[in-house]
């Protein structure tokens, strides 16, 4: 609880220094609520909860006082002494929700009700990580969003945090009726479980890992050991009733697929394509500084043999070629989700035939799984994860990206490493994440494994991965912490073409363990001490690797110089420690 007595100081912080510290009081938000690890699953959505008050006092909470100053004046004001009847003794003023109903836009403040409590969150919502997703409250009851969302119901945290944008509190006879009429039942009940082989970080919404140790195992990752990352309830869509819709610039006129046009209609394409999430490894940003997030380890990646329809076939279906498409000023193919999730990609990745953009309707010769994206999901090859859009249900050609938390929020930007909070950033105008930095990972040794100096080397498995498809050259791996280097070998995925490498390659090596420093010896009777009635000492071994790209990009050896407050594209080199006993 330390942590949200901290965010409960920023909140309170906010509200003194006024909207220009809001961006950057979500910021700071979302990077505690990620400190609290599983319990707060999406710390994006916790931010959004958080958000800091839209008056200027200072305190805790604003009293009676300070909210009879942002009382409606006339007929709602004496609707609101009428409903108190003891304004002049402190109570909170009372209002009808078809006052709270007014205030919907910014000209009007934007009030919202949870329970009796009636809120003035006007300064917040640009500060909202979530973007404008926060105005489908305006003027009415939040209730059903935290709901949806229960990182805010976890703690009592987020509440004690709304509790600072308090103004009122609801009509009793208003109140008991939304109390009546509120949807308790769980958005999340109908969800498939999760794999009980993935490591799992929330359930609702479901996010889960596969455990180090496993993500080796087999290229293909099987699908009950393929990484999940939920937003919201997982959708369930009747295959027989789905539609596809392909709409937008360019277009002369609105196209609707079904799952059987897709299968039918157009030939059957193949990628096998690595997906990872944009915040893969951010457990090793968080052990330097606290991130927003997920701390995810190395295993947010996952791959899959993907079956479907390419995009560049369904879209000249619809009569829209590249050429057609540049002529037309089209720059972004946008792809909408079934349960609210948007993203887009650039026009020369969707257009490009050698892009091998699918719309997938199989994951590893199955119907991709509920909480894969079932009936049909975008697989964008070599982009971050959040590009490759599940439950998809529109693709739109623009002059522009997603609108969107996920395109044009924080949430998949890189920001500078001396940034903590956006404070002041336009957030728009940084690019979002679509290829990623060349990365690998060590899955074994793992940290803590204990070895026999007398066996003299140290075997070292993982994988390596670039943006863009570009294909791995080479892996170096170092068993004294980067001051030797031993050139791993390439396994699985080495075969692919260096320009069209979708999918992550495997790597070995057997790396001779470092030789045993001296033992300092004793002043006093020269000989070598350590050792003794316990045997040889124990030493620790730091393993490290790093991978190089076919474009010669290789990964950068510090954490510091690439740390992000999203907790983005970490790709410094993965460090393992493990002891060697004797030598």
């Amino acid at each position: 609880m330390a942590a949200w007595r901290v965010l409960g100081a920023l909140g309170r912080a906010a509200r003194r220094a006024g909207p220009r510290l809001v961006v950057g009081l979500g910021a700071g938000a979302a990077g505690i609520g990620a400190a609290l690890g599983p319990r707060l699953a999406d710390a994006e959505a916790v931010a959004a909860a958080l958000g800091p008050p839209s008056h200027p006092a200072s305190g805790a909470a604003p009293s009676p006082a300070d909210a009879a100053a942002h009382a409606p004046s006339g007929e709602a004001a004496a609707h609101a002494e009428a409903g108190t009847g003891a304004l002049a003794t402190g109570a909170w003023p009372v209002y009808t929700k078809q006052q709270v109903a007014e205030h919907d836009s910014r000209e009007k403040r934007i009030w919202v009700t949870y329970k009796d409590g009636v809120y003035d969150i006007t300064e917040f919502v640009d500060g909202h990580p979530g973007g404008s997703r926060i105005l489908l409250g305006a003027g009415k009851a939040i209730d059903a969003y935290w709901n949806l969302y229960p990182q805010h119901v976890n703690s009592s945290a987020p509440l004690e945090i709304l509790e600072t944008m308090r103004i009122g509190v609801l009509d009793a006879r208003d109140a008991a009726e939304a109390s009546a009429a509120a949807d308790v039942s769980d958005p999340y009940a109908n969800d498939p479980p999760a794999s009980p082989l993935l490591r799992l970080h929330s359930a609702k919404p479901l996010q889960a890992e596969t455990p180090t140790q496993l993500v080796t195992d087999t290229w293909i990752t099987p699908n009950e050991l393929f990484f999940v990352r939920g937003h919201h309830p997982i959708p369930d869509i009747d295959a027989h009733t789905y539609r596809l819709t392909v709409k937008g610039h360019g277009l002369p006129r609105e196209f609707t697929f079904s799952l059987a046009d897709l299968r039918d209609r157009f030939p059957r394409a193949e990628v096998v394509s690595t997906i990872q999430c944009g915040g893969n490894g951010r457990s090793a940003f968080n052990a330097h500084k606290r991130t927003m997030g997920i701390p995810w380890g190395c295993g947010a990646m996952s791959t899959a043999r993907w079956s479907g329809a390419r995009l560049t076939d369904v879209l000249a279906a619809c009569g829209l070629t590249d050429a057609d498409a540049e002529a037309a000023g089209v720059e972004h193919v946008q792809f909408e989700g079934s349960e609210s999730m948007g993203a887009s990609i650039p026009a020369g990745k969707a257009f490009a035939r050698r892009g091998d953009v699918l719309l997938a309707y199989e994951m590893n010769g199955e119907p991709i799984p509920r909480a894969h994206g079932y009936p049909v999901r975008a697989i964008v090859p070599g982009h971050v994860g959040v590009r490759n859009v599940k439950w998809l249900s529109a693709i739109v050609t623009s002059e522009e990206e997603a609108q969107g938390p996920w395109q044009r929020g924080i949430a998949y930007k890189g920001f500078a490493p001396g940034l903590e909070t956006v404070d002041g950033v336009d957030v728009q105008s940084v690019p979002s994440v679509q290829e990623q930095p060349v990365m690998s990972a060590i899955t074994s040794p793992s940290a803590g494994d204990v070895l026999d100096a007398a066996d003299g080397t140290v075997g070292v498995r993982g994988y390596a991965w670039s943006g863009g498809g570009r294909g791995i050259v080479r892996v170096d791996v170092s068993a004294d912490g980067g001051e030797t280097w031993h050139t791993a070998k390439l396994k699985e995925g080495s075969e692919q073409k260096l320009s069209r490498a979708w999918a992550w390659t495997f790597f070995e090596a057997d790396v001779p363990l470092p030789a045993q420093p001296a033992a300092p010896r004793s002043a006093a009777t020269g000989a070598a001490s350590g050792g003794g009635a316990d045997g040889p000492r124990s030493r620790s071994v730091e393993i490290v690797a790093k991978a190089t790209d076919a474009s010669y990009n290789t990964q950068p050896e510090r954490i510091e110089p690439i740390w992000n407050l999203r907790g983005i594209n970490f790709n410094a080199w993965p460090r393992v420690d493990i002891t060697v006993d004797g030598g």
